[in-house]
């Protein structure tokens, strides 16, 4: 394993063991600002509309979400991508902004929109598979008009 090898090599001396614990340091670093969030913003457009938003791509991205989040801007959001359409459930347990959601299929069209209340437990699921789902501020999709059939563009495949 690595980090048993730089733990070893640590051992080995006193500039070894600056330059070691210094990269150690930036490791857990980086490892807290990774759980933190993530920092990489896709721009997506449904129809004339703009967004930038977050990617949950890994399971623990997708679990950790927008929970604790306090402000989310007007063109920011978070995009789950899920490896396999089925039908994924959310809810808001540890979230206390409140959220509207688009559930998108594997053709990159919203087949419904919810609005979730902040930390609920109530689930809101699609009514058919989805691989995409976007939560925005609770009402953004209604105030730009954007409804179900709509085209997301500039979804990862």
């Amino acid at each position: 394993m690595r980090y048993s090898a730089s733990i070893q090599s640590w051992r080995s001396g006193a500039s070894v063991r600056t330059g070691r614990a210094g990269a150690f340091a930036l490791l857990l670093l980086c490892a807290a600002a990774s759980a933190a969030g993530n920092d990489a913003h896709l721009p997506l457009r449904i129809g004339p509309h703009a967004f930038q938003v977050e990617l949950a791509a890994t399971p623990q991205q997708r679990q950790r979400g927008l929970m604790g989040r306090t402000h989310l801007s007007a063109d920011g959001g978070m995009l789950f991508v899920f490896e396999q359409p089925g039908r994924h459930c959310f809810w808001m347990r540890d979230t206390p902004l409140p959220l509207s959601i688009a559930f998108i299929d594997s053709a990159g069209r919203i087949v419904s929109l919810a609005d979730m209340q902040p930390r609920t437990e109530a689930l809101h699921c699609p009514g058919t598979d989805v691989r995409y789902a976007l939560e925005v501020r609770q009402g953004e999709f209604q105030r730009r008009g954007i409804a179900p059939r709509a085209r997301v563009d500039g979804l990862p495949q």
